[in-house]
């Protein structure tokens, strides 16, 4: 497809979020196989925003004319840490549907040098950082540093964080960031410096929500979309995904704790989420979450999710690369049931895109399954066309 789309209300949607490499002092994460028996619902359904109404089964009018590589393009975001001009010819190539600003790429904000980026696309490119504060930001070189999210909980009201997030997120837009893979909804009191930490706002789940919507609210006044991260649950697991395996609580142990921000999903407006590389014993059996369905079948059936689903970095990531090439960790993604699948390391969209392709072609990712992620992916960034 080569007609240009409106860059309407740029809402942007999930791009990539994973947590690779800023201005954070240590790696840090953001940003398969299925049980045999579904897990039985114990959540309430949530209130839902117009962007979690649940897909009729229709396509986006705007995909009516994208070739089969085209529509899985969108299903991507790709990490850049180079110029304009280089940023600019990987969209320009493949058309792909988003992009992760990560490391110092300072230059990408600054001159209008993100503006280039969408001039040469066919739909709005989302562009997203994973600015949380503290250890994990981007733009603290250009406008100042944020708190992280627990120094945020101690010494801040709610209101007070909404306000910041408010503030971030227009110097955000003005830069043309249109996602934050922000507000992290982990629980955790574990020290600061560890795998989660002080990105967390608090153990305690209220604590946590509360503070989590506030963030995530304020942001969505300024024009962000958020997207709350790590589903189900990094904080009480066991090691960091950046350097191996890592597994968390038995599922029936997440229910009682670490899944209850997301309880009520609805609530937080119209918001992503990032699935985690987390094994979760009694759900994904030996899989990481962000490549096995029952994690997704979890998200969307027993905590009513409708919006898009991203998956944390499957390129620089141990507990996925030690397992599969990137392109194949793409594609159990996107069979497993994420709209979109990030990786923060640049290159490699040709191949990816070649695997994606041929799986379509020869029937290993469904049409029905590349097509429902697409419809989320461009009404997310408000691309879908009258």
């Amino acid at each position: 497809m080569r007609k240009r789309l409106l860059f309407a209300a740029m809402s942007g949607l999930l791009v990539a979020g994973c947590g690779s490499s800023g201005t954070e002092t240590q790696n840090a994460p953001s940003p398969g196989s299925a049980t045999s028996e579904a897990p039985s619902s114990s959540v309430a359904p949530s209130a839902q925003s117009s962007a979690q109404k649940p897909d009729s089964g229709a396509t986006c009018p705007a995909a009516a004319d994208m070739s089969p590589r085209e529509k899985v393009a969108q299903l991507v975001v790709v990490g850049v840490e180079t110029g304009a001009e280089e940023t600019q010819q990987i969209v320009r190539d493949e058309q792909i549907g988003g992009l992760f600003v990560g490391g110092n790429a300072t230059d990408l904000f600054t001159s209008g040098a993100l503006k280039s980026v969408q001039d040469v696309a066919d739909v709005p490119v989302s562009i997203a950082i994973d600015d949380e504060g503290g250890r994990v930001q981007r733009l603290d070189e250009l406008v100042g540093d944020m708190p992280s999210a627990r120094e945020m909980a101690q010494t801040m009201s709610p209101q007070e964080v909404r306000q910041l997030a408010v503030e971030r997120g227009r110097e955000m837009r003005e830069r043309g960031v249109t996602v934050d893979y922000a507000p992290d909804v982990d629980l955790t009191d574990e020290p600061a410096s560890e795998a989660i930490g002080d990105r967390s706002f608090s153990t305690d789940p209220a604590t946590a929500r509360e503070y989590a919507k506030a963030f995530g609210d304020g942001l969505q006044e300024a024009g962000i979309k958020p997207v709350i991260k790590h589903f189900p649950g990094h904080g009480n697991a066991s090691g960091d995904s950046h350097v191996g395996d890592v597994t968390t609580p038995p599922l029936s142990e997440l229910r009682n704790h670490d899944l209850k921000p997301y309880e009520r999903i609805g609530e937080y407006g119209d918001v992503g989420v990032m699935v985690g590389h987390l094994t979760v014993p009694g759900l994904t059996e030996d899989q990481p979450a962000s490549i096995s369905p029952a994690a997704y079948k979890l998200l969307r059936d027993d905590y009513s999710f409708n919006g898009p689903v991203v998956t944390d970095d499957l390129g620089a990531m141990k507990a996925i690369t030690d397992r599969h090439s990137l392109p194949d960790a793409v594609l159990l993604a996107l069979k497993a049931g994420a709209d979109q699948a990030l990786w923060s390391s640049g290159g490699n969209v040709a191949p990816v895109l070649d695997r994606l392709e041929k799986a379509v072609r020869d029937g290993e990712l469904s049409q029905e399954r590349v097509d429902t992620s697409l419809t989320r992916v461009l009404r997310a960034k408000d691309a879908c066309g009258a």
